[in-house]
């Protein structure tokens, strides 16, 4: 059996999950257990791929609002994994963030500094997993870390925040670093947003981040403006591309600018991990997190081991803190039924608080339900 749950946001941490669905399997079945907590490019992914066997480097860099911070990432051979939220993410923020002020000073700068670090290392393959960011500066704090310069009609430099957007006209690459360009370059992100409009990275993520509505328009046009600059230096439009308003925008500077692919994030993550190889013989894949809803449906963590584990015939079971999803629907996605704490604990904060507990019995539960005599220490 393969445990392979995403977090469930707020509660458990994906590890968590998985340690604690596997002691209620392991309560009833004699069958072997392999836990496998995923992630599909924010929160958890360098701790998945290091579960994996990837080793850790931590490196200097700044954190969302310029403070010093270390970053912690996975790198195997010649390939490195970034989380973009290691250095700007919304829980580097702290205090009573986010919000208006945070949100519009915000900046990737040092999700470039972590990236060149990686190339200082020795790879030639650079995965920036993407979620969970506090910054919606289209990627301009990124290239500034990169060593690109953007700047203003006077030609004097332009501090790369969200809110500083508007000022920049120019964009200078002569100072970036030339290993780029050697490096294949691969954001893995787990949304299909465009850069802007009204399921653009503002619109759709702003007020997570802090901004009201007025800040939300604002960042809006001030993104707008950012890929009519981007588009004059390149050439190209991609600001409607699906995906590019991942991260606030870090995932349309790096593909435009410097030609890295977009790619859904599990996949990527899951081959890196070694997961396919772990279906071989699996009677059941057990995936997990905390709301199973529409969002999940679109290709989400758990949506995403679910297709892999069906394709190679293996039955799916998910749990999850609460479901809105039809049972059609799962089933669609290769999920063959799903179990929710809820079932057991219908208030929420209780359940949240007590998750390890009911993880617990989930786990002992779709053991009896699913594998019947099959390695059952019951008989």
């Amino acid at each position: 059996m393969v445990v392979a749950p995403d977090k469930f946001k707020g509660s458990v941490s994906a590890a968590v999950a998985a340690t604690a669905l596997a002691e209620g399997l392991r309560s009833v079945s004699s069958l072997p257990v392999v836990q496998f907590p995923i992630a599909d490019g924010g929160e958890g992914t360098v701790d998945m791929l290091m579960t994996a066997g990837f080793s850790p480097i931590t490196c200097a860099a700044v954190d969302p609002l310029g403070r010093p911070v270390k970053v912690v990432y996975a790198r195997s051979g010649r390939t490195a994994v970034i989380e973009a939220a290691a250095a700007c993410g919304l829980a580097l923020l702290g205090g009573r963030a986010p919000n208006r002020t945070t949100a519009r000073i915000s900046t990737t700068l040092g999700v470039g500094m972590a990236v060149r670090d990686a190339l200082s290392h020795g790879v030639d393959r650079v995965v920036l997993g993407v979620g969970g960011s506090a910054t919606t500066d289209g990627g301009a704090g990124l290239l500034v870390g990169l060593g690109a310069r953007l700047l203003d009609e006077h030609g004097d430099p332009v501090y790369p925040s969200g809110a500083d957007l508007p000022n920049i006209h120019r964009i200078d690459l002569n100072g970036i670093d030339q290993r780029l360009y050697d490096t294949d370059l691969v954001v893995a992100c787990d949304v299909d947003n465009p850069l802007t409009g009204p399921d653009g990275a503002a619109h759709v993520y702003g007020r997570q981040k802090g901004a009201g509505p007025d800040t939300v328009r604002s960042f809006d046009r001030a993104l707008e403006h950012w890929a009519d600059v981007v588009t004059a230096h390149t050439g190209q439009d991609r600001r409607g591309t699906p995906g590019m308003g991942a991260a606030g925008g870090i995932a349309f500077a790096m593909a435009e600018l410097l030609g890295a692919r977009v790619t859904p994030g599990i996949d990527l993550l899951l081959e890196l991990g070694g997961f396919p190889d772990l279906l071989d013989g699996a009677a059941l894949v057990i995936v997990g997190e905390g709301s199973l809803d529409e969002q999940s449906l679109r290709g989400k963590g758990p949506v995403g081991v679910a297709r892999h584990a069906h394709a190679r015939g293996v039955p799916v079971v998910a749990v999850a803190g609460r479901s809105t999803v039809r049972a059609e629907e799962a089933l669609s996605a290769g999920i063959d039924s799903v179990y929710t704490l809820a079932e057991l604990e219908a208030d929420e904060m209780a359940s949240m608080r007590d998750a390890v507990a009911l993880l617990n019995i989930v786990g002992a539960t779709i053991a009896r339900d699913r594998l019947g005599d099959l390695g059952s220490r019951h008989p």
